[in-house]
């Protein structure tokens, strides 16, 4: 008797693959039909619908048994496979041009159609019978197919993915949360279940249902599949066609704080690049966001796991802003004070969302930035960068941006930063801050030097220059790049060049890293800007002159690079007043004094000759 049954169920489970992989089979010869696509894909679609019920079935059902039900099954399954094999006929006839008229041909896919419903009709009456698989799936009796293996044909996924769905539409329970979980642990390996389960008709429902379950568990494990298929963009369209967004918003008011930082992670997704934003805002959901970031004021729920949804929350209104409208019902609503205030939480990632948010407020709006600056904006973010704060690097970096974008092109927001020591702590950062924090910083510091000649001779008074000085031969490209341009706008203050100068370590670095053989970088074009900025003083020529990298500039000017050049000419000309003050060549009249050092080398030299000083102008000229 144990082996009747035995070899019942292993003749069942080859006659459940034999007949799904007929059905796969058919489906894929009817996408290489041209004639009569509209008949084909109507056959397809049924065909997917029969698949979707027979990848539920466990093989015992239709074993041949003997039972009134199995007999029943077994029947359907006999038809079934009689209509699949005259289809696959009428298939070879279309692809090979063999038909005898179009109208006959027409009429047979009619039939044929008719056929692959009444299948389906007595299938589906079969599974939700009283005594049918609904009766025998309750019973945890269901054989569960294994998941496919890594590198796993497109069928074998596919015929995968179906079993799960029929389990989403007629397990218990227990069978849809499992089913659910395997989905989830699927997805998140191999993209590819993803793409195919959004082939599936009824995939997406049936997933989306699972929202309105009773059971906490199987709402959060549907919202992870959701977020999962929010992160392709292609499908964000699909999801948002079948009512997501609703869906999602009332989510954020569910018992499960796992549900709602789910539902809040899928919105942040689907409003990217304020795409549905109008939709949230239909739904209610900008009102919804609110009132999470206003609770999260809260330092007590801040602080806990409720952080994360509050930054989540942030974090999608800070999508939806981009729309002005809603951008003005969020001031309206008091957005702009409840961002200042979370900045102020004690959660990062409340914290940096509220920045974030800030930002992209103040972006390119001189109403908004004066909202934020009078709710006390800057001196909020100033203080994140008070090195004795417990601020993150990650909140450091967020709020040295968002304070650029606040006070960019306002001297008065500029005084303020300076004001509350804004500048005092981007120089600790430049000398102390971890890699991630002195790149900001020094961004900081070239934003500042772009500002004003005030600010320039404040850095330069601070102590700006040897700091940035370190950066000049840092591993980053970008680090070197940006220090090397801060420090060329501030010798635009001559005190700057006196300076910088001081420190002979100074010159001779960057006329060593003025590398002939390197190639016209962007890099030595600022190195070589410096130089020539630094000749046109006394004390800066001395220097460059007395170093023994000066030959990497006159390499330059023999291959005829203008900087270069440029460079040398000022030296040479320095050289020859020099020389000629010292010497007492000229008489030192009032005429002299006033036209010395505005005049050409050459008017120079015919100014002594005409004096008759020959023996000076040889000296002059082996000199120079």
């Amino acid at each position: 008797m144990v082996q009747q049954i035995s070899d019942d169920h292993l003749a069942g489970t080859s006659k459940l693959r034999q007949t799904t992989d007929q059905i796969s089979s058919l489906i894929f010869l009817s996408h290489s039909i041209k004639p009569f696509q509209s008949k084909w894909k109507i056959i397809r679609h049924k065909l997917e619908q029969i698949l979707n019920v027979l990848n539920s079935f466990p093989p015992e059902f239709y074993s041949g048994t003997g039972d009134g039900e199995s007999n029943t099954l077994f029947t359907i399954i006999q038809t079934l496979e009689e209509t699949i094999n005259c289809c696959n006929k009428l298939a070879q006839k279309c692809i090979e041009n063999t038909y005898s008229g179009k109208l006959l041909m027409q009429s047979d896919l009619d039939i044929i159609t008719a056929k692959f419903d009444n299948s389906f009709k007595g299938l589906s009456e079969y599974v939700t019978g009283d005594n049918g698989l609904l009766l025998f799936l309750n019973n945890n009796h269901a054989i569960v197919v294994s998941k496919p293996g890594i590198g796993a044909s497109r069928d074998d996924i596919r015929f995968y993915v179906n079993d799960l769905l029929c389990r989403f539409k007629i397990g218990r329970v227990e069978m849809k949360m499992q089913a659910l979980v395997l989905f989830n642990e699927v997805i998140q390996e191999d993209e590819r279940y993803v793409r195919i389960a959004m082939e599936i008709e009824g995939f997406v429902p049936a997933v989306m249902k699972f929202f309105s379950s009773k059971e906490l568990g199987i709402q959060e494990e549907a919202l992870k599949s959701v977020a999962v298929i929010c992160g392709f963009d292609c499908y964000k369209s699909v999801l948002v066609g079948f009512g997501v967004i609703g869906l999602l918003i009332k989510g954020l008011e569910s018992e499960s704080e796992l549900g709602k930082e789910l539902s809040a992670r899928c919105l942040m997704k689907v409003t990217a690049n304020c795409d549905n934003a109008w939709s949230v805002s239909a739904h209610g959901g900008v009102s919804a966001l609110l009132k999470i970031c206003e609770n999260g004021c809260d330092d007590a729920v801040v602080s806990g796991s409720g952080g994360e949804l509050v930054g989540l929350a942030c974090g999608v209104l800070r999508n939806l802003i981009g729309v002005d409208e809603i951008r003005r019902f969020v001031i309206d609503e008091g957005g702009i004070l409840l961002s200042i205030k979370l900045v102020k939480s004690k959660n990062e990632a409340s914290q940096i969302s509220a920045m974030e948010f800030i930002q992209v407020m103040a972006s390119g709006n001189e109403f908004v930035r004066g909202l934020i600056v009078n709710e006390g904006g800057i001196r909020i973010l100033v203080r994140v960068l008070d090195p004795k704060s417990l601020y993150s690097w990650k909140a450091r970096e967020k709020s040295i941006r968002a304070l650029m974008i606040l006070c960019a092109d306002s001297v008065g927001y500029m005084n303020c930063l300076k004001t509350y020591g804004f500048m005092d702590h981007i120089l600790y950062f430049l000398h102390n801050g971890e890699i991630l924090v002195q790149e900001s910083a020094l961004m900081a510091a070239s934003w500042l030097s772009a500002s004003s000649d005030e600010f320039k001779k404040l850095m330069g008074d601070a102590g700006f220059i040897q700091e940035l000085v370190r950066f000049l031969d840092a591993k980053s490209f970008e680090a070197r790049e940006i220090a090397a341009e801060t420090i060329l706008r501030l010798m635009a203050v001559p005190r700057n060049q006196k300076r910088f100068v001081q420190i002979d370590q100074n010159v001779n670095l960057i006329l060593r890293l003025i590398d002939p053989e390197e190639g016209n970088s962007s890099n030595r074009k600022v190195l070589l800007s410096i130089i020539t900025s630094l000749s046109l003083c006394n004390e800066g020529r001395k220097k460059i002159l007395s170093s023994g990298y000066l030959k990497n500039i006159e390499k330059l000017a023999d291959d005829q690079v203008l900087d270069a050049k440029k460079i040398i000419k000022n030296l040479s000309s320095g050289r020859i007043r020099s020389i000629i003050r010292g010497s007492g060549i000229l008489e030192c009249n009032k005429f002299c004094l006033l036209v010395l050092d505005d005049m050409s080398d050459h008017f120079l030299l015919l100014l002594l000759q005409k004096q008759n000083h020959t023996d000076s102008i040889s000296f002059l000229i082996d000199s120079t």
